[in-house]
């Protein structure tokens, strides 16, 4: 692996972007010398995330089609239709300048245009699909690619690959997995009292903005507690509602709730091991990293994604005793009062969510796929 390159193909959403830097930080630490490339847009959160974790990265001009056929979206899905004429021109500008010895795809639109090119320009390729039903770009180039790497074997039916796929599980970041919880709750100054951390992902759910502004509003002034609350890229108008409602997030005072709000949550790992209850979507990222460092969870499943490929995970950890599933359409901040105050009168229960989720967990899924890319590189 020393001086071999690599270029890593993720954008969207931090369920595509995450994975990536997992595997991209085990094959730094292992191999320091290999060098590492990630290509994404310009305006997602690949285009913050990648340049913090000090790799470099490249961008192409690309957008997804909307399923829907409003007024709106059918001129989004034209404008797509239009920088896929060009994309391929940007992604081979890229590859003639890398030369790199591997192209990995872990999803999303931005994966889709690379790995058809490398693929054809003969350089090895790999992806890496992080759930049951996979998405469009990974089943368009399956039967391209030299390795196909699942979470789950339920993907193998739904994919036509040219070599037979191998299950490694998500990759979960060393820095979650390595992360220590008093110290984490030292960093973030909270004593002895719960916190409870919600995020509707890096792009923000509104469904689970409104229902977490309800809960705040009715909770701030009587339950002694920590939340961590990301809104997301769309969720801007959260705190001006807070304040609206009266809450005082952001204040200290040792009898009510300490809020802290932002849009997207950069210290994932140090605010996942501080939490005692984490309330969020149900992707594949959410659904990995969760486990991974045995935390309890309230899942609130997108509807809006291909194949309710969310509600299919929030259901397996649900079955696993490990989360509380509650359907979008029934989300409220009464409800989530109701769910929240439950599980913490009940300990024990917690205590056995938490063991169930660690038991789902693949902490070794990074080294498989690092295994993976290795036998790519150096056949």
């Amino acid at each position: 692996m020393d001086n071999k390159t690599i270029l890593i193909a993720a954008g969207g959403t931090g369920g595509h972007v995450n994975p990536a830097l997992a595997v991209a930080g085990l094959i730094r630490y292992l191999h320091p010398d290999c060098k590492i490339h990630f290509v994404g847009t310009a305006d997602r959160i690949e285009a913050k995330l990648v340049p913090a974790a000090g790799y470099p990265f490249h961008t192409i001009d690309i957008s997804g089609f909307q399923r829907s056929f409003s007024p709106a979206n059918i001129k989004r899905n034209l404008g797509t239709l239009r920088r896929l004429l060009t994309v391929t021109s940007q992604v081979n500008k890229i590859l003639n300048g890398l030369q790199p010895d591997l192209v990995v795809g872990f999803g999303g639109y931005v994966s889709g245009p690379v790995l058809r090119a490398a693929a054809k320009a003969g350089i090895p390729t790999a992806i890496h699909e992080a759930n049951a039903f996979p998405g469009m770009a990974n089943k368009a180039v399956s039967n391209r690619v030299d390795a196909v790497m699942l979470t789950s074997a339920a993907a193998a039916p739904r994919m036509k690959c040219k070599n037979e796929p191998i299950v490694t599980g998500v990759p979960v970041r060393r820095e979650l997995l390595q992360a220590d919880r008093t110290q984490s709750r030292r960093e973030l100054g909270l004593d002895d009292r719960p916190m409870v951390l919600s995020t509707g992902g890096s792009l923000g759910a509104r469904a689970i903005n409104e229902a977490v502004v309800g809960m705040l509003a009715l909770l701030w002034k009587k339950k002694a507690a920590y939340f961590h609350h990301a809104y997301g890229q769309y969720g801007a108008w959260v705190p001006k509602e807070l304040q609206k409602r009266g809450v005082n997030y952001g204040a200290s005072s040792a009898g009510a709730l300490e809020i802290t709000i932002r849009e997207y949550i950069d210290d994932m790992a140090r605010c996942l091991s501080a939490a005692d209850l984490v309330i969020g979507r149900a992707g594949a990222n959410t659904c990995n990293e969760v486990p991974a460092m045995g935390k309890a969870s309230i899942l609130i499943p997108s509807p809006n994604v291909a194949e309710n490929h969310q509600y299919y995970n929030a259901l397996t950890m649900k079955e696993a005793g490990a989360a509380v599933l509650i359907n979008d359409a029934d989300i409220s901040g009464k409800r989530l009062i109701d769910i929240v105050s439950t599980l913490y009168n009940d300990r024990l229960r917690i205590r056995l969510m938490e063991e169930n989720a660690l038991r789902m967990s693949s902490p070794n899924a990074a080294g498989a796929i690092v295994s993976e890319i290795i036998d790519l590189v150096n056949p």
